[in-house]
C-alpha cells in the first residue's frame, strides 16, 4: 500500500535576497493552489540564518503518475500560471532545482517524544 506521502519534491530556490518579501508572497499564493491541483503541500521556507538567498518549497505526492497529473492541472489553473509569471516577471527567483525522494514510511513526520525529568 502506498502510503499519501510517498513521494516528495524538495524544490530548490536561488532568489534574489532584495526581493524576498516577492518570494513570500509568491509561495504565500502556492499554499492556496497547491492543494486545489492536488499536491500535499508540506511548506515553503525563506531564509533566516546564514544563507540570504536559498529557499525552499516541499510538494509530496502518493506517486510519480500523481505528480504528473497535478503537473497538468497546474497548467490549466489560471491562478497557478499567474503566478508563474509573476515570478517570471519580477525576477525574484534566480534558478530553481528539483529532487524526488521517496519517504521512509518509518521514519516520516515523527513528533518530538516528552522528555523525562526537564526540569519545569
Amino acid at each position: 500500500m502506498t502510503t499519501p506521502t510517498a513521494l516528495t519534491c524538495f524544490i530548490r530556490y536561488e532568489i534574489d535576497p532584495f526581493q524576498r518579501d516577492a518570494f513570500a508572497a509568491y509561495a504565500r499564493a502556492w499554499a492556496r493552489i497547491i492543494p486545489r491541483c492536488g499536491g500535499h503541500l508540506v511548506g515553503y521556507f525563506l531564509p533566516h540564518e546564514g544563507s540570504n538567498f536559498e529557499a525552499w518549497g516541499l510538494v509530496a505526492f502518493a506517486s510519480l503518475a500523481d505528480y504528473e497529473a497535478y503537473r497538468m492541472r497546474l497548467k490549466a489553473d489560471a491562478e497557478a500560471r499567474e503566478n508563474f509569471e509573476s515570478a517570471r516577471r519580477e525576477r525574484f527567483i534566480v534558478r530553481e532545482e528539483r529532487r524526488f525522494c521517496e519517504t521512509v514510511a518509518e521514519a516520516f513526520h515523527r513528533p518530538a517524544a516528552p522528555r523525562h525529568g526537564a526540569m519545569r
